[in-house]
């Protein structure tokens, strides 16, 4: 198993406030010579992480321990269950994360803290993704959904409106994120899929399969019917009632038909379905197509002409944090700045997710991996998931090639629409169909 590399954390290297007071900073390299009344004073402090299972976990909690000297504590919950802790108990958290489907909720709601560009020390190396709103080229990338831009940044330290122009104050630190299409069992359909309007072909009728869920379900399912030429959309990612209406009413009809075999609610679910050719293209996650692979089926990611649908993972602070326990914010701060410095960043890379600094990922990754993983390159020995399982032989190359030729054509965003509530209501509609 490849071992994962940790040069360069510190748990000093961000030091703000008491510790800046003794000139504690000491970039990167192996921890040593730091204050000792800073280490007496945060070691009984507990940070209360709540995430998604992407995001929380043992392992990366074990390491956090160990690098910082306080407690990470991770909790890992359901989309909904974090967002209704996050509006109802705000100050039972400190650390949260979540995605762009999540974005629309924090508007006006003062619950998120404004965190400083200043006082993130990656923000220099982190892709144009969230600092411009352009691809790697300087290109702008599409609008549709909750593109990262839309969210990224919060108009003033208040912490209420977003800004779509960078100011100095951060909604949350890009974790992870990437760009998902359609899984294809190629050993079982009968021509070659270049776009996403084949589901809802009838080629293809009882062997596809949704993600139930309207911010991803929906978007995928509007790609597809614009391709098809069945509908058109002002903005796929932020729908009027009207092209709701439509859009649900031909679903519907196309489930009538028998076009849709399943609907998929989680990771599992997507993997059974494909490996057990009960479906044979559906909209999937990139790790899903390799855990299919892993069991020696055969199973491709398409790259297709309308583009991909993005996402991505933020971690923000809590706002109670500013006006509390000056201490408790410093090491907020400081695992925060830990999280993108190099072993949590490695950890989920080996799992097929992208780092926002990968730069930084590149000086801590075995060559072999940050050449499959981020590089587009051939495997030069057994690609290694994190769990010691081998995902992908010598000689393999990623679906979809480098990170930006996958992050350079994302055709729509996942999304959280004005019209999210009455879009639920017709969506049970079609489920129920």
């Amino acid at each position: 198993m490849t071992e994962i590399k940790t040069k360069g954390i510190s748990r000093r290297t961000v030091l703000k406030g008491a510790a800046a007071t003794v000139g504690a900073a000491v970039g990167s390299g192996a921890i040593t010579g730091f204050p000792t009344y800073w280490a007496q004073a945060s070691k009984d402090i507990t940070i209360t992480h709540i995430g998604s299972i992407y995001t929380t976990n043992p392992t990366v909690a074990e390491q956090a321990n160990k690098d910082l000297g306080f407690t990470i504590q991770m909790q890992t919950l359901d989309n909904t269950t974090l967002i209704n802790r996050l509006l109802t108990q705000p100050e039972t958290v400190d650390v949260a994360d979540f995605g762009n489907t999540s974005m629309g909720y924090f508007k006006n709601k003062g619950i998120l803290m404004a965190i400083p560009v200043k006082e993130y020390k990656y923000w220099d190396q982190t892709v144009p993704l969230f600092t411009q709103g352009t691809y790697a080229d300087g290109k702008p990338y599409s609008m549709e959904g909750y593109a990262p831009i839309k969210s990224q940044f919060w108009a003033d330290e208040t912490a209420q409106e977003y800004s779509l122009t960078p100011t100095d104050y951060l909604v949350g630190i890009p974790v992870m994120y990437n760009a998902d299409t359609l899984g294809v069992r190629p050993d079982l359909v009968s021509h070659k899929v270049t776009s996403w309007k084949e589901l809802v072909s009838s080629d293809f009728a009882g062997k596809v399969a949704l993600q139930d869920g309207v911010n991803v379900g929906v978007p995928d399912a509007a790609v597809a019917l614009q391709a098809a030429g069945l509908m058109t959309y002002v903005d796929k990612g932020n729908m009027t009632r009207e092209e709701i209406d439509k859009t649900i009413d031909l679903l519907i009809e196309l489930k009538r038909a028998g076009q849709f075999r399943s609907f998929w609610t989680n990771f599992d679910q997507s993997v059974q379905l494909m490996a057990s050719g009960e479906v044979v293209l559906q909209s999937m996650f990139a790790p899903a197509v390799t855990e299919v692979r892993t069991r020696g089926i055969e199973c491709q990611y398409l790259p297709l002409e309308e583009g991909s649908r993005g996402w991505y993972i933020f971690q923000s602070a809590m706002a109670h944090l500013d006006g509390g326990d000056k201490l408790r914010r410093d090491c907020v701060m400081e695992y925060m700045n830990w999280t993108n410095s190099g072993f949590n960043g490695v950890y989920f890379s080996r799992q097929g997710f992208y780092s926002s600094v990968p730069d930084l990922m590149k000086a801590q990754m075995d060559p072999n991996d940050y050449g499959y993983w981020y590089e587009g390159k051939a495997a030069t020995a057994d690609i290694i998931d994190p769990f010691g399982k081998v995902m992908e032989k010598a000689g393999a190359l990623r679906d979809g090639g480098s990170l930006w030729d996958r992050m350079g054509n994302v055709g729509i965003w996942n999304t959280l629409m004005d019209e999210d509530r009455y879009l639920v209501r017709r969506w049970q509609d079609f489920i129920s169909a």
